[in-house]
């Protein structure tokens, strides 16, 4: 079965794996991402124990295909990349920089600048192939007619940015598909890297590929912007 989403947030950001005064994100959620978000709507636990210190995911997961494009929406605000800039009052350790202490007679001397990527106005097209049952659980959930017991919500990226819409379509806008780089791939702007599956015990096993958007606004995703997942 295939179902269509359309999902919109005003503020949204997917940091890849990175550390340092400058926090990117990518232009959309990673396939592994989007995963998560259908089987929160779906209702369905991937957690195995949480009473360890590493909260594994389980190994019977359903299989999904996910697809993942941008939209074109004229009459909607365009989505747009913004810098934040923050300062961050770390606790130093120790005696760690007391000699800044003088300089601001009495205020918190421990504060490092940091700039952050928001999307803003964020819109994406998710396909998802699966089975019917499956499909029909995530439809349900949408709209509130599974009676059982869900953890946490769905949330864009960060865990303080929300969607604010998440519809079927029944009928698809023009989309650029985000497809994973080939080979033979000539070179395109707007490529990313995205993470297609997470290993939580062991993160060298976490597997990444790098995808790029389609040159052109089209219908129906094109067979290879289709992700198989779990991994």
């Amino acid at each position: 079965m295939l179902v269509f989403l359309l999902l919109e947030a005003p503020f949204a950001s997917f940091r890849p794996f990175q550390s340092g005064s400058y926090r990117s994100t990518t232009p959309v959620p990673s396939p592994s991402t989007i995963y998560g978000i259908l089987l929160n709507l779906a209702g369905i636990e991937q957690r195995t124990e949480t009473d360890k210190p590493i909260t594994l995911i389980r190994d019977d997961l359903p299989d999904i295909e996910i697809a993942i494009g941008v939209p074109h929406y004229p009459e909607k605000p365009k989505s747009e990349i913004a810098v934040l800039s923050q300062q961050l009052h770390n606790y130093p350790v120790g005696a760690s920089g007391k000699e800044l202490a003088k300089k601001t007679y009495g205020n918190k001397y421990w504060i490092a600048p940091v700039r952050r990527e928001v999307i803003v106005n964020l819109k994406l097209i998710v396909g998802v192939k699966s089975d019917k049952s499956l499909c029909d659980r995530i439809v349900q959930g949408l709209n509130g007619e599974l009676n059982e017991p869900r953890y946490g919500l769905p949330f864009a990226g960060d865990n303080n940015f929300f969607f604010d819409n998440i519809q079927v379509l029944e009928k698809l806008p023009c989309t650029r598909w985000y497809c994973p780089l080939e080979d033979n791939t000539r070179p395109n702007r707007g490529i990313c890297r995205l993470t297609t599956w997470i290993n939580r015990a062991d993160n060298t096993k976490t597997q990444i590929r790098v995808f790029y958007p389609s040159d052109n606004f089209v219908l129906e995703p094109p067979e290879s912007a289709w992700s198989k997942l779990p991994h």
